[in-house]
């Protein structure tokens, strides 16, 4: 291949793959507040080219590659640019398809950069390729049903997104496209072998996306065990690369849950043993100037492999499967409890004491949050980490001990509890507890067939003022009481007037009377209840909403 060429004759006639070891595809679309994504970005960078006077050459960067054979090579460094290219190039030809057919010279370019019968010019990894090629490069799939990984939907997304900014364009407009991108430069290496790659990668580059810690960390123990690796060295980086197969595969179906770069600290702390380790970097550049740097490095990948792989189960299976595990989840402070889930898969602790460790450490979390202490938990908890040998009921032991502490323990007592949850809540976490509160009502009610609900199964969960903020009209007349200065500071904004909706049922109703309010309260068990409450007396007052205060607060800390 050549080292300075084209984007057309860099895929002309070779076939390009990228390894399992690699990551997959991880450049998102649209817009995230201010910040542009990345194929937002390479459609903006090609648009202000074709629109611009330069004579020049469109420039795609540097691809680094590692040769399989003749005319078949994989891609080290580069495969996120290459993949959104040919997304891009095929949702073009697709375009120019349902305006008119190919004329003689598009079908040869075609058959030469994208796709030749059933020879395709550039793969992706193995787990995400027959959907890149049945959405993608043959458009035999016409839906994006059954999805498996979060790389797989970003394919589909930037497919969908050049097809829709590309298809009311100009021909004349798709056309300039065409000729910028395949005449695009573009300076290439080929290496031979594993160990050269390491040396050549490159980290970053203008338009793409950064390197995650765990990209960075990587390099660095190939690039180790290509130094220090001696006789063992081509072995020790299959090993590696085995294992980043697994890991980045495991990263597709996991990322929507938890980031990678949080999981290599996760693993850092199941490692040494300690809930402190948070810089990944530093601590692992320390090993890898050490004499056992080897050791570590494998050592270190495995656990980091393990990881993953549990991880993986836990989101994607257990969660779906154990209400428990969903509401832990959903709770999302992972810094403290993933070390702890990791530990305990790796301890062999069985489905059932991991939801009992689940329920308990989301019992402290919900303490913590909601009494909004600036004391480090983490911290106070690393000798219950520390010490935890398999045995759930220690731990539970330990954090039920926490709740009665009244020293310098008791940020966390149930006193304090109650003092604050009697006030106003994060909204956040006052949605989070009357999802708990509508649970329990269910289990309360215990007719056979209420199975609990999930919290995603709540659309757009919404907080409810039953007695509104900024109410429409006199608030008596409408059948509430005076708004007076006690009621603003001590019974809107408390547990008792909050109320769970989905999003569409709070968008229907108004600020106004409470009888209209209470007529749409049909739909979870707690709007049942507050219905029930007033059937004799449609009035929502501070009486009402103290008396649902007190049996709310008494379940939640009753229970956490």
């Amino acid at each position: 291949m050549e080292s300075s060429t084209t984007i057309e004759k860099m895929l002309s006639g070779n076939e390009l793959f990228v390894p399992n070891y690699q990551r997959a595809y991880s450049w998102s679309t649209d817009l995230e507040g201010k910040k542009v994504k990345q194929v937002n970005q390479f459609l903006i960078d090609l648009e202000d080219y074709i629109n611009s006077s330069t004579t020049s050459k469109y420039y795609f960067g540097h691809f680094l590659f590692k040769q399989r054979s003749d005319e078949s090579y994989d891609v080290i460094d580069g495969q996120q640019r290459l993949t959104t290219i040919v997304i891009f190039l095929a949702a073009l030809f697709k375009c120019l398809r349902e305006r008119r057919p190919l004329t003689t010279k598009e079908d040869v370019l075609y058959k030469n950069i994208v796709c030749m019968e059933d020879v395709y010019h550039f793969s992706t990894v193995e787990y995400d390729n027959l959907l890149f090629k049945d959405y993608v490069i043959d458009q035999r799939k016409k839906d994006a049903n059954g999805l498996e990984t979060v790389s797989q939907k970003r394919i589909v997304k930037a497919f969908d997104f050049f097809i829709n900014k590309l298809k009311n364009k100009e021909e004349e407009e798709l056309l300039r496209f065409l000729k910028t991108v395949q005449s695009a430069a573009c300076t290439t290496h080929t290496v031979e072998n594993e160990s050269e790659a390491i040396q050549m990668f490159i980290f970053q580059n203008n338009r793409g996306k950064k390197p995650t810690n765990l990209e960075i960390i990587k390099a660095q123990f190939l690039y180790c065990i290509h130094l220090y690796g001696l006789e063992k060295k081509d072995a020790l980086i299959n090993e590696v690369n085995t294992r980043f197969t697994k890991i980045y595969e495991s990263i597709s179906s996991i990322e929507d849950w938890v980031n990678e770069d949080d999981v290599l600290v996760y693993t850092l702390r199941v490692f040494f043993d300690s809930l402190t380790e948070s810089n990944s970097i530093e601590t692992i550049n320390k090993y890898l100037s050490s004499p056992d740097c080897i050791k570590f490095v494998v050592d270190f990948t495995r656990s980091l492999s393990f990881s993953f792989e549990h991880l993986k189960t836990f989101f994607t299976e257990y969660e779906r499967k154990s209400i428990v595990v969903h509401s832990l989840v959903k709770l999302a402070n992972f810094g403290f409890t993933m070390p702890f889930i990791i530990k305990a898969y790796k301890l062999g602790v069985s489905n059932d004491d991991i939801e009992k460790l689940c329920v308990a450490l989301e019992s402290i979390i919900i303490r913590h949050r909601i009494i909004g202490t600036r004391a480090d938990l983490a911290s106070r908890i690393n000798h219950f980490y520390k010490e935890f040998n398999g045995s759930v009921i220690d731990v539970v032991n330990k954090i039920n001990w926490m709740k009665t502490r009244e020293d310098w323990w008791g940020y966390w007592n149930n006193a304090e509890f109650k003092r604050v949850l009697s006030g106003g809540i994060d909204h956040f976490m006052a949605k989070f507890l009357l999802w708990k509160y509508e649970n329990h009502l269910i289990e309360e009610e215990g007719k056979a067939g209420y199975a609990p609900i999930r919290y995603d199964s709540i659309e757009k969960a919404q907080l409810e003022h039953i007695a509104p903020q900024n109410p429409s009209g006199n608030p008596v007349e409408n059948g509430y009481c005076e708004y007076d200065e006690e009621f603003r500071n001590q019974y809107l904004d408390c547990l008792g007037n909050y109320l769970l909706l989905s999003g569409f049922h709070n968008d229907s109703i108004s600020n106004g009377a409470f009888e209209k309010k209470r007529d749409t309260y049909n739909q979870l068990r707690q709007q049942i209840e507050v219905q029930q409450m007033t059937e004799e007396d449609r009035r929502w007052d501070k009486e009402k909403i103290e008396k649902r205060k007190q049996k709310i607060v008494k379940f939640i800390s009753d229970t956490f």
